[in-house]
């Protein structure tokens, strides 16, 4: 395979928050190992990144189909809203494999027009699940009911994969998932692509905690509260929030307490300094959904990293985090670790697990090698 076809769901850049991650990084993996690529993206808002141009052949912006016709539809919104004639077209006037990244981007999965075709299905969730667990978290009554019936209409939707050649799972979860849904896909585990090329751990100690994510998801600023209210109100310990677009509610809760800062929509690098230098990164979920890929992010470029089991679900990397899930030593865990230095038997224990199963080249050849 030296060309191939991939359609991504959002504009890949920049990558800033979870899914578009694994898409631009990617792209950024396979043109370096000579690949050609013809990248076909919907966009709402991130609008042309020229940035693309240096990774791909040909870049395709589609005008996803935002609004109420897309909603009342059988068909999932997040499909729905991603259909179009010109991708159709565009697909068409070549014969090179295509990758189809997350469900939202499947709607031509089953297409008779691509039957002889080599496709890829790039799942990032198990997306009912993920969808019911957002209801969950949500308080708002009228995106509580939009996100149960999305995840039914989602669940009803997922068997198009079964048009798939190839079927890449980001969690050893998904993996023991979908093998027992449908035994006769070909379905590897490959986890998501990622900026870490080698494993770049700071020595010596920070002075802060991190937590960081996007804020503007019910998940994440729940993580947040749950993190300020239960272990750093009246705490000694600095603790610095991160992360895209935070509600009025949490900055009001963080303006509250003096040993918490916020940093409101960090860029890249400003996001990488503050995983580098903190003492350690705080992680909590109370959806064990997919890959957290700012977990990656932090093992490959952070110090110290405490996380609760959720988080570490479905990977290989319990052995190389400190796991807590009871409040009272969650806390006592992060005073005990603030005061340690990152050693270097940590180190080595991190690189053989990280660069075993989690390098970017290893996902390439699963990829790859299917063809």
């Amino acid at each position: 395979m030296t060309e191939i076809n991939i359609i991504s769901f959002d504009v890949p850049y920049p990558a800033n928050y979870g899914g578009v991650i694994d898409v631009f990084y990617k792209l950024k993996y396979f043109h370096s190992k000579g690949i050609k690529i013809h990248l076909h993206c919907f966009e709402y808002g991130r609008g042309e990144q020229s940035e693309l141009n240096k990774y791909c052949s040909s870049v395709n912006y589609y005008k996803r189909k935002t609004g109420v016709k897309s909603q009342i539809s059988s068909t999932p919104y997040i499909v729905k809203s991603r259909t179009s004639k010109t991708l159709k077209e565009n697909l068409l006037n070549n014969d090179f494999p295509i990758l189809f990244e997350g469900l939202h981007s499947c709607f031509l999965l089953d297409d008779k027009a691509f039957a002889t075709r080599f496709k890829i299905f790039r799942e990032s969730n198990i997306e009912h699940d993920y969808y019911h667990h957002l209801a969950i978290a949500e308080k708002n009554v009228v995106k509580r009911k939009y996100y149960n019936s999305e995840a039914k209409k989602l669940e009803k939707f997922e068997p198009i994969i079964k048009h798939a050649n190839l079927t890449c799972v980001v969690s050893l979860t998904d993996l023991d998932y979908f093998k027992k849904k449908y035994p006769n896909n070909n379905i590897v585990f490959v986890p998501s692509f990622h900026s870490g090329e080698s494993v770049n751990v700071k020595p010596g100690k920070g002075d802060y905690v991190l937590y960081h994510g996007n804020l503007s998801v019910a998940e994440n600023k729940n993580a947040a509260k749950f993190i300020i209210q239960n272990l750093f109100q009246n705490s000694d310990i600095p603790l610095k929030i991160a992360g895209l677009n935070p509600s009025t509610e949490l900055v009001k809760i963080i303006d509250k307490n003096q040993n918490i800062e916020l940093i409101e929509n960090p860029s890249d690098n400003e996001m990488n300094e503050l995983i580098a230098n903190a003492q350690l990164n705080l992680l909590y979920t109370e959806q064990a959904t997919g890959l957290k890929l700012k977990l990656l992010n932090v093992l490959y470029n952070g110090r110290h990293c405490i996380v609760n089991s959720k988080m570490v679900q479905g990977t290989s990397l319990s052995n190389i985090c400190l796991i807590e899930d009871d409040i009272y030593e969650l806390k006592k865990l992060i005073e005990s670790t603030f005061k340690f230095e990152f050693s270097e038997q940590d180190l080595v224990k991190r690189k053989s697990i990280l660069l075993q199963d989690y390098s970017n080249e290893n996902s390439y050849q699963k990829i790859i090698g299917a063809f």
